[in-house]
């Protein structure tokens, strides 16, 4: 007599990662498919490159979760140089203008923080997801084009600058935004306010709606983990949904 045999159960739930530079959300969401054996498996809103922090997978049923967590607003600790454009608004791109910051002032600089506070329109940087007739705006920023992209309504909740060095021309800052907001065109749009321009060279996520960095997982741990192990660190559905009085 055969013995039947019996199937794992599906996976399915909310994975909190804790990316590190580098590691992209494609390859979070490929290799919590290998570990977990599954394919229904997807992320809610990726982080640049060179960012760090909270990167939310779904797993199974939590897929349909995905539009939900990613209108969530986010929390976003960062640092900028001023004087220096790039083409991406980050340090990975190229430099495109560089100007003097020796009289930009720390009042100065602060009342350009204030500038940019509560609900404006914010246009989306040449490289983003962003897509235009179909084509994200990213490969076409690669092939040497500018097109033109629609404003976004953004909003800035709160914000706190933790480090102002005018000798080094950089700002340490904590920004609270809903979804939707680029935590680099925010310091690109700062620094031409301030006439001397800026980029970005560091960004961490720290929070996304409910979810709290505390609560991920790092890479490492990600790629040591067994299916069990991967599995058990899901969040279930039901406690996502009840910590939103769903």
């Amino acid at each position: 007599m055969t013995t039947p045999t019996t199937t794992p159960e599906a996976p399915c739930g909310v994975l909190l990662v804790d990316k590190d530079p580098g590691f992209t959300s494609h390859n979070a969401v490929a290799l919590c498919r290998r570990i977990l054996n599954t394919k229904k498996v997807g992320h809610c809103g990726t982080l640049d490159p060179m960012a760090t922090g909270m990167l939310i997978v779904v797993v199974g049923k939590a897929t349909k979760m995905q539009d939900l967590l990613m209108c969530e607003d986010k929390v976003y600790t960062a640092t900028m140089k001023l004087g220096i454009e790039t083409n991406s608004q980050d340090a990975d791109g190229e430099v495109v203008a560089v100007k003097p910051t020796q009289d930009i002032t720390e009042d100065a600089i602060r009342e350009a923080f204030r500038h940019f506070t509560g609900a404006f329109d914010q246009v989306p940087p040449m490289y983003s997801a962003v897509k235009i007739n179909g084509v994200p705006c990213y490969k076409l920023a690669r092939k040497g084009k500018e097109v033109e992209r629609k404003a976004r309504h953004v909003q800035v909740l709160s914000y706190e600058i933790t480090r102002i060095d005018t000798a080094a021309a950089e700002v340490d800052f904590t920004v609270h935004c809903s979804k939707g907001f680029y935590v680099r065109t925010y310091a690109h749009d700062i620094g031409q306010y301030l006439g001397c321009g800026a980029h970005l060279t560091a960004l961490r996520r720290i929070r996304s709606g409910h979810f709290d960095i505390s609560e991920a997982i790092d890479v490492p741990t990600l790629k040591a983990a067994s299916r069990e192990e991967l599995a058990a660190k899901l969040l279930p559905i039901e406690k996502v949904l009840a910590d939103r009085n769903m």
